[in-house]
């Protein structure tokens, strides 16, 4: 029920983006509790979402929501080290499950990987999507997740799950039909509270508010990436674009495929289809299989264990990723997720 409080507070907060101005981070950490908790009108948070989207929300308000959203998930244990690997999505490429099949690969190199993820919003094939074609049990409890992630280095963390409190926006993300603050701020939220993160975005301008934001929220070190061609992730048809935190500072670099003996591609080259078919190809790479999906599986992993620290630069973290490929590791840490989570065993 409403509190009209709560209301009074967010009528003038509303009043402020309406205005253009925009929040203070305390003022977003307000507006977004007012709004996860159920305490705005569909139509006061509508307003107000789309107020942020056309003035283009703030290091400041992103921060704020996030932190908001944070306190309210239901959190998970996570080894130290922990990494994530999770995207905005958003690029409407179609292309494989690429961040997923990273996953796999970092966990067998021995890096935790907590991967947070939804089903497909803008694609054929989320995360959770090709996850469930693989055989894992999106619906284990959570005490079998956390043994995954501490057994196999890997664990899915299905968002809906963990960030319960987004039922209450949910019907009014559906109305409006279009990107809101919500869309950026996914990869902010790892219910395992991992520190170190590869994120891609869906636009080149968010990169370094994204990692500035990181920082604001404690990350010790993070990889943000927009390819060239749209995908958020780092691509191999073209550079890519990475703003990376490290030590509280954010730099900002671009990345080729060529620089590290790699071949381009065309984007076709990566498109995947449904979730069977992404889950047949990942399995293929996993197994060995070579092509372009395998290489840009295999850059992804290489920046991924950069920002784990497990290695000094991309040229020993290609080594090390093909290593977890050819000797099976990356297969065995999908093979002891799916049975660890899987309904027989979690019964």
């Amino acid at each position: 029920m409403s509190s009209t409080a709560d209301m009074g507070t967010f009528k003038g907060l509303l009043s402020k983006v309406a205005g253009g101005a925009s929040l203070s981070e305390d003022e977003a950490r307000t507006a977004f509790d007012i709004i996860m908790s159920g305490n705005a009108t569909p139509a006061q948070m509508g307003g107000f979402l789309m107020a942020l989207r056309v003035r283009g929300e703030t290091v400041d308000e992103i921060t704020g929501a996030a932190r908001t959203m944070r306190a309210k998930a239901i959190r998970i244990q996570a080894p130290a080290g922990t990494i994530d690997t999770c995207g905005t999505g958003g690029d409407s490429a179609g292309t494989y499950n690429i961040s997923t099949a990273v996953a796999f690969v970092v966990a067998g190199c021995g890096v935790p990987v907590a991967k947070h993820g939804n089903r497909a919003v803008s694609s054929k094939s989320g995360a959770a999507d090709v996850l469930g074609a693989l055989g894992l049990n999106l619906d284990a409890d959570f005490p079998r997740i956390e043994q995954a992630l501490r057994e196999a280095n890997i664990a899915f963390l299905m968002a809906p799950r963990h960030h319960m409190a987004m039922r209450n926006v949910g019907p009014t993300r559906v109305e409006l039909g279009t990107r809101t603050i919500f869309n950026l701020m996914g990869p902010l939220l790892n219910p395992a509270g991992a520190k170190r993160q590869l994120m891609g975005v869906f636009d080149r301008r968010w990169t370094g508010p994204i990692a500035q934001v990181l920082g604001r929220l404690g990350s010790e070190r993070a990889w943000v990436v927009h390819g060239s061609d749209g995908l958020d992730e780092i691509t191999t048809t073209g550079p890519t674009f990475v703003s990376e935190l490290r030590d509280g500072a954010v730099r900002d670099f671009e990345i080729t495929p060529e620089a590290v003996g790699l071949t381009r591609v065309g984007l076709d080259d990566l498109r995947g289809g449904d979730p069977q078919a992404n889950a047949e190809a990942l399995r293929a790479v996993l197994g060995g299989a070579r092509g372009p999906y395998r290489d840009i599986v295999l850059l992804n992993a290489a920046a991924a264990l950069v920002v784990a620290g497990a290695v000094d630069d991309l040229p020993a973290g290609l080594a090390r990723a093909a290593l977890s490929i050819d000797q099976g590791a990356a297969a065995r840490a999908l093979d002891r997720l799916v049975q660890l989570t899987s309904a027989t065993e979690a019964a």
